[in-house]
């Protein structure tokens, strides 16, 4: 099966970017010292992310950019960000984050569309924005990071020198907090606080670095062998029925052999000319997801669940609620098309 052209939506599987970045992070760890201009900026990765921002979070916020080589409002928006993180002086520290090179660990952070900011303060995850915007409401933004900063008892005129160790040596005892959120009771949040409780996305993050099925998922999609990946996938949902990363890849990598088995003439012939078949509709809507056109896909299985009853609404129904297993729950297009498909049902 060879993968489908364009096949490049925000959290899907893109094989060819994989590569790619794994070979950029392989140039990177050959040469250590690339890269390392600023105490302040810091390229995170899988590995490093407890150290780098988890534990260094207890101390100062970390606000984490994630980013894609061909991403081109990232190329606008991250020297933003490097020279704020060097004019804070250590009040906040930068990790930027390249999705294609961690899809592990952008899956875990749910990411929707690049470029996405996020903040970590004390172990949690701070709701951030998408998208290259201004400065000036970057700059607000961060002055409202800072401010929670603040609440959790994060001063600035200690954040500085308490981060600058707070990640401490990697292997060292104690110095990073058992990933993710699980703070020390003395640390700034205090064991009762925020640092002493696991968000959702935290919670998925911890699975996904830890688990060696989905590692081996992983590897058999860089590979190519999308039948290997949907094993590994399979035996994680035997276990854990919702887990909610094996369910979304499971979702790109059965979307990726469906796609290469079309005839993409006939699929778009056929959807043409039966316009309430759900089958011919389906493997339309498969086409247009894996070029990108997201809400399109959706909304060809929308029109036919209005359109049609019984079993052959039925059907699109089901087709279109594991299409939507694809995306992040938390995407927009997800999201509203969800409202749809509710209004259309009840």
């Amino acid at each position: 099966m060879t993968q489908p052209r364009n096949f490049s939506m925000a959290g899907a599987v893109d094989l060819g970017a994989r590569q790619a970045a794994a070979k950029r992070r392989q140039q990177a760890a050959e040469s250590p010292g690339a890269g390392a201009g600023s105490a302040f900026v810091i390229e995170v990765t899988e590995e490093t992310f407890n150290t780098d921002v988890v534990a260094r979070s207890q101390a100062a916020p970390v606000i984490i950019d994630l980013w894609a080589e061909w991403c081109e409002p990232c190329k606008q928006l991250g020297p933003v960000l490097e020279r704020l993180a060097e004019e804070a002086g250590g009040d906040w520290y930068l990790a930027k984050v390249d999705v294609d090179a961690n899809p592990q660990l952008s899956a875990a952070l749910q990411v929707q569309s690049i470029p996405m900011v996020i903040a970590v303060i004390g172990g949690q995850l701070v709701d951030g924005f998408l998208g290259a915007l201004p400065e000036a409401q970057v700059r607000q933004w961060i002055g409202q990071v800072l401010q929670i900063a603040d609440q959790l008892g994060m001063p600035s005129r200690v954040r500085g020198e308490a981060a600058g160790g707070a990640a401490g040596q990697p292997g060292e005892p104690g110095t990073a907090a058992e990933y993710p959120g699980q703070a020390a009771a003395g640390g700034p949040a205090g064991g009762g606080g925020p640092a002493g409780a696991m968000s959702p996305a935290e919670a998925a993050a911890a699975e996904v670095l830890s688990d060696p099925r989905l590692r081996a998922a992983q590897s058999a999609m860089d590979a190519g062998d999308m039948n290997g990946a949907a094993n590994a996938l399979s035996q994680v949902l035997d276990d854990v029925p919702d887990h909610p990363v094996a369910k979304a890849w499971l979702a790109q990598v059965e979307l990726i052999r469906r796609v290469g088995g079309y005839d993409r003439a006939k699929v778009r012939r056929a959807a043409q000319e039966q316009p309430d078949d759900p089958d011919a509709q389906a493997k339309a809507a498969d086409l247009e997801l894996a070029n990108g056109d997201i809400d399109a896909s959706f909304s060809r299985l929308l029109g036919v669940i209005g359109r049609t009853a019984g079993q052959d609404r039925d059907k699109a129904r089901l087709h279109l609620l594991g299409l939507f297993d694809v995306l992040p729950p938390r995407d927009s297009r997800v999201v509203k098309a969800r409202g749809k498909l509710s209004s259309l049902l009840f």
